[in-house]
């Protein structure tokens, strides 16, 4: 592995955005999720499985990773904007582009403002809703007043720690990102606190908890999303995603659009069965 340090600007704004690099052959850019505990990292072992064949480039989303934050404005065109400064600074073509979680509907867009960038698309467990969303789609008028609340310079910190704490880290990855309880050990729950406890890390959690984040308003806009017009794409759907990030990858495989397989695991299986997420692309 070696890093590369691409210096890019997005929403007028210097982002400094590290990425790995494994592998050898045609480029594979590897977008990790976007969550509370996210950062680049989460790709390692993917990448170094497809790095066989492949050579990946891994980036930390602004906002995100396990390194000091960079503060820009966090929301959907900002992170449409930082992958088109990507693609500019790195501009491939890849043979593939593979996301996770959230990052899916960034990637996907991407690839349809730049139609020469992918030849295929992997999305990984594929979300369009934060959690709170999710769980609460009738409290929506709450969500701005939370992410305000977190945002806050002495309070929003204080509220930030008690959610972030390593027992409900763990209770949160056994709960619905991993679907094996036994594999979230105490190291794993330690080196996903140290993520959050990077300067400025309340800023994209508020953000990505609330919906802030969300590339699309609902079901229909993402499945209109993931349509025609673009590069061969597959759904890896595990299969113990919570019932609703569930469905709504299924409704997203039953459209025709996309080809989908069924993979081990919860809301994080590239990390969590990174092997088995290797060979479904492989076998595509």
């Amino acid at each position: 592995m070696e890093t590369l340090e691409l210096n890019l600007t997005v929403a007028g704004r210097p982002v400094p955005t590290p990425c790995d690099v494994f592998g050898a052959g045609p480029d594979a850019l590897l977008l990790p999720a976007l969550s509370t505990i996210s950062a680049r990292a989460e790709m390692r072992d993917l990448a170094r499985d497809l790095g066989t064949a492949y050579r990946c480039l891994v980036p930390d989303w602004p906002g995100f990773g396990a390194r000091p934050r960079t503060r820009v404005p966090l929301a959907p065109a900002t992170f449409h904007a930082f992958l088109d400064a990507l693609l500019a600074a790195a501009p491939g073509p890849y043979a593939l582009g593979v996301a996770a979680g959230h990052a899916a509907g960034y990637l996907v867009a991407a690839a349809r403002r730049h139609p020469q960038a992918f030849a295929r698309l992997v999305l990984v467990a594929p979300t369009w809703r934060g959690p709170l969303p999710t769980a609460m789609p009738g409290r929506a008028h709450w969500f701005p007043r939370i992410r305000r609340a977190v945002e806050a310079p002495l309070l929003g910190e204080a509220l930030y720690r008690i959610n972030i704490s390593p027992p409900i880290i763990g209770r949160m990855m056994r709960a619905h990102v991993y679907a094996d309880a036994a594999r979230v050990t105490p190291a794993l729950i330690r080196d996903k606190h140290a993520i959050t406890r990077q300067r400025n890390g309340r800023f994209g959690t508020a953000a990505f908890v609330t919906g802030g984040l969300d590339p699309v308003g609902s079901r229909d806009a993402f499945l209109a999303l993931v349509g025609d017009g673009l590069p061969p794409t597959l759904v890896l759907r595990p299969e113990g995603a919570p019932r609703r990030s569930g469905a709504e990858m299924d409704a997203l495989i039953a459209g025709g659009r996309v080809t989908g397989a069924a993979i081990p695991g919860a809301l994080s299986p590239h990390e969590e069965h990174p092997g088995a997420v290797a060979a479904a692309i492989r076998a595509a």
